[in-house]
């Protein structure tokens, strides 16, 4: 069973004119223990700086932990649902755990933003799916810039090493689509688990296959696995990771053997080095400072400022949606799911400039990436 924790922000009714004004209430799953900690973790902490109200309006938030397992997620997700009425979900952390609160997100009509990475949460806009948007940017966004990287250092041969789940998977078939068109080869495909504790046989195989570049599609701290044993065997080509692992723990548990490694990542990890006409930077920026004067510089994380995004967006849907329904009413659940469709064009969040519509909850653009290095256990911003 997992460990719940929860954080109560406000949990007051408003009463003017005889007129009852439910509050609105938020539910977070993050995935706070298991190997999904380094995300959950710096998520909860951002939470904890959200404001306790959106105008006039009090907000209720629970978080709970799913122990970064799929079963622990569900019942999270149901009991926030029939227990809390709530009127939103926020999370899961990763796609696996997002994928099992999508069902009950649908089945009990309630919108839900993910923070994981994982199209396959919003992908195909049917069934349970119609409910669900996510933050972070597509696949195709982000293997855009990691191809035009290993185009501009002439690299033509690569090997994918993508976890055993749907956040590796679907970056496999986007790989696939893509890679014939830029005119770098696939040559081989490896998969591990999240709780493997070895990776020899696939470093020796790919060993074998000598590609210029290894690209990693994984999650928090278990994505450092493959690098520490390619270091080990001597592979010398480039390595590219995800923007799933932008976070010290992958840092702490890479140490040298990460060194030099490429990732596109969302700009608010290197806000402060991103030039000045960058659009996203002074959104970015003032995420960050805050995160500095509570926690330190040392707690800044890219996960962090996804659920600073998701307060962001609460912000510009939540009082939309109020001018045609009441809080802790479905038509108050189908007024946020449909202003999240409708009504985000062109908002700059700390992450990149978002534009959802009927098609595409997602809605990131190619303003969400930058390319950053691994160069003395810190981030550098590349371009």
């Amino acid at each position: 069973m997992p460990k719940f924790k929860k954080i109560f922000l406000g949990c007051i009714a408003i009463f003017t004119l005889g007129i009852s004004y439910a509050d609105v209430n938020v539910g977070v799953i993050l995935s706070l223990t298991g190997p999904a900690a380094s995300l959950g973790i710096p998520a909860q902490q951002t939470i904890e700086m959200w404001p306790t109200t959106i105008g006039n309006q009090k907000l209720n938030v629970t978080v709970l932990d799913d122990a970064s397992d799929p079963t622990a997620a569900t019942l999270a997700a149901r009991k926030l649902v029939t227990k809390n009425n709530v009127d939103i979900l926020i999370g899961p952390s990763i796609t696996a755990t997002a994928l099992a609160v999508l069902e009950v997100a649908g089945e009990t009509k309630t919108p839900m933003i993910t923070l994981s990475g994982g199209g396959a949460v919003i992908n195909p806009q049917e069934g349970p799916k119609k409910w669900a948007y996510k933050l972070p940017p597509s696949e195709e966004i982000q293997l855009n810039v990691i191809f035009n990287r290993m185009k501009k250092r002439g690299e033509k041969t690569l090997t994918i090493i993508a976890a055993k789940d749907g956040y590796g998977q679907v970056f496999i078939e986007e790989a696939n689509k893509l890679a014939p068109t830029v005119g770098i080869d696939i040559v081989s495909i490896e998969r591990f688990a999240s709780n493997d504790t070895s990776f020899v046989s696939q470093a020796l195989k790919i060993m074998s296959k000598k590609p210029d570049a290894v690209f990693i599609a994984a999650s928090g701290t278990p994505a450092a696995l493959p690098q520490l044993e390619l270091k080990k065997i001597g592979y010398g080509g480039t390595q590219y990771q995800t923007q799933a692992v932008a976070n010290n723990d992958y840092l702490r548990v890479g140490g040298k053997s990460i060194e030099g490694t490429f990732m596109s990542v969302s700009p608010i990890l290197v806000a402060e080095q991103l030039p000045e006409n960058n659009i996203v930077k002074p959104v970015a920026v003032n995420y960050v400072e805050k995160v500095k004067a509570k926690y330190g510089i040392g707690a800044l994380s890219l996960f962090g400022g996804t659920a600073w995004d998701a307060h962001l967006i609460l912000n510009h849907i939540v009082p939309l949606a109020m001018k045609s329904a009441a809080p802790g009413t479905p038509e108050f659940r189908l007024a946020l799911r449909d202003t999240l469709e409708n009504d985000i064009k062109n908002l700059v969040l700390a992450e990149g400039v978002y534009t959802m519509s009927h098609t595409n909850h997602n809605g990131a653009d190619e303003r969400s990436q930058v390319l950053v290095e691994v160069k003395n256990g810190k981030w550098k911003f590349v371009d």
